[in-house]
């Protein structure tokens, strides 16, 4: 590259350019002969820019012809203005092209086992094999540039309201968390093992002790559980502690924080403050405590309805719990091949199956005929339409509701009620502290087991578990669960409490987190 210096990117010429001599470096990204002329896309991490060669200088036009997709080059040449007729809308360089004046090529590249193009379909192991090509994409490159911006803005907001970014260790004491941890041996104590970090949760309850009061990190977190589309082995949170306050100010603060992001790296303006549900009341609405707000379609309470009708397997199902609808008034748009799928989901959620019913034209069809005039006339209002259809699950109530909530999400892409490009956010609070494992017959933690529990709700820790609320609290955007937090607790006795209804005794408990229990003694906040 000697005697050639890149003076600019690949995504940054406009007409304010023109005239300019310009050198740019990149990939070869498509070439187009025209007989005459040759067109080169050449392309780097910031877009691409149209170069023409033309016949007043064959060398270089020899030259050009040898050049293949994804060759490394240097181009040297003049910007010029495209002909109006000429621009492309769809580039950020499209209303200018670089007239060539030199040519090198600095690497020349085997033929791509796989298309590099912004849509291009390959077979995914192709695509790990050749990651160092897949990342050539546009679309993969931009959403690690976003993740880029995206740290950088959580970073910005958070140093600007007095936080410290501190680094915790990778290599930690195993602890009972959510997932099954990673184990790494340890070569000077042969039989021992360190665990990396399902989340950096105890050392920076040890930061707040220590008095460090405002605390930030984006660690890595690792978890050895099974893949799903939004769980991965290893994953970077943006992770924040606070002393000395209350859930309002967490919520203004993540509220500021999301606007901020959202602002800074996709120019999108987020309305706050966010929506609030209780973890009950998400369930009972949307039959999940991931509700999509982007839709209504919210779950009604039928249980009097079906006690009023003539289904009696309908109602002995109901006596077990309650029975649960959905309605809509898009009764027409719901075919018996979609209701088919959406009784198979439904069933896949736990339940034992779905019920339907229309109203239409006065009539009423499926399992609503054994219903009342009055209750048709109540679903009606629900649908707020002259025709509706009502999908039921009736039996114990929360894997109704669950069963429901599967199926809801179902019926509003069938039906196209979810708007592209909007985003809504809503706070679910007062989550169950524990929850029962069937499997191996004791509570176990919903969330973790150092939030604090409601202080109205501490009579219950030996009473009535189940009914502890935590002052826990989950960030879901739409129907994504973003984060996930709490009021930590602090206090010794309520920590060992909470420890023994999970089957910790004193002694068990002292074992594995006495380090932490008497740091609760010095002064915790």
């Amino acid at each position: 590259m000697k005697g050639l210096k890149r003076t600019h990117t690949c995504g940054e010429l406009t007409r304010e350019n023109v005239g300019q001599e310009v050198t740019l470096m990149g990939w070869v990204h498509r070439r187009r002969d025209h007989g005459g002329v040759i067109f080169i896309d050449i392309r780097d991490r910031e877009g691409i820019t149209q170069v023409v060669f033309k016949p007043d200088q064959p060398d270089l036009m020899a030259k050009a012809r040898k050049l293949k997709q994804e060759y490394v080059i240097a181009v040297r040449g003049t910007v010029d203005a495209r002909p109006d007729e000429m621009v492309n809308p769809d580039l950020k360089t499209g209303a200018i092209e670089v007239r060539a004046s030199e040519l090198r090529i600095l690497n020349e590249a085997r033929t791509p086992p796989f298309v590099i193009e912004d849509e291009a379909q390959a077979n995914e192991d192709l695509r790990f094999k050749y990651r160092y090509l897949d990342l050539r994409n546009r679309i993969l490159k931009e959403n690690i540039i976003r993740r880029h911006q995206a740290a950088q803005a959580v970073r910005e907001y958070l140093n600007e309201r007095g936080f410290l970014e501190i680094e915790t260790p990778l290599l930690v004491k195993r602890t009972p968390e959510g997932a099954r941890d990673f184990l790494v041996p340890s070569r000077l104590n042969p039989g021992k093992f360190y665990a990396l970090p399902q989340s950096p949760q105890l050392y920076k309850q040890i930061l707040m002790i220590a008095g460090f009061d405002r605390y930030y990190q984006l660690p890595h977190c690792l978890r050895d559980e099974d893949l799903r589309a939004d769980r991965q082995p290893e994953h970077t949170q943006i992770d924040i502690e606070m002393s000395f306050v209350e859930e309002e100010d967490v919520f203004e603060l993540v509220e500021g924080l999301m606007k901020h992001v959202f602002e800074k790296t996709i120019g999108v303006k987020v309305e706050t403050p966010f929506p609030r549900l209780t973890y009950a009341e998400s369930l009972s609405r949307y039959g999940t405590d991931k509700p999509d707000l982007r839709f209504g379609l919210e779950i009604r309470d039928i249980t009097s309805l079906v006690a009023q009708s003539q289904s009696d397997l309908l109602k002995k199902a109901a006596s077990e719990g309650g029975a649960y609808a959905l309605v809509t008034d898009r009764a027409s748009s719901v075919s018996r091949k979609m209701i088919e799928h959406l009784e198979a989901v439904a069933r896949k959620a736990g339940a034992a199956g779905l019920a339907w019913g229309k109203i239409a034209e006065g009539k009423a069809t499926g399992i609503l005929k054994h219903f009342t005039e009055d209750s048709l006339e109540k679903l009606l209002e629900m649908a707020q339409a002259p025709e509706a259809i009502a999908l039921i699950v009736a039996g114990e109530r929360l894997r109704s509701l669950k069963a429901l909530g599967q199926v809801r999400l179902e019926l509003a892409q069938a039906l196209d009620l979810i708007p592209e490009g909007q985003y809504r956010f809503v706070w679910i609070t007062e989550f169950p502290v524990f929850e029962w494992d069937e499997e191996e017959g004791r509570w176990t933690p919903a969330h973790h087991m150092f939030s604090m529990p409601f202080e109205e709700d501490l009579d219950l820790l030996e009473s009535d578990p189940g009914k502890v609320r935590g002052r826990v609290y989950d960030l879901v955007l739409n129907g994504v669960e973003l984060g996930s937090g709490s009021i930590r607790n602090h206090v010794r006795d309520i920590q060992e409490r909470v420890m023994r209804v999970i089957g910790l005794d004193r002694d068990e408990a002292q074992r594995r987190f006495g380090f932490l229990l008497e740091a609760f003694e010095y002064g915790a906040a």
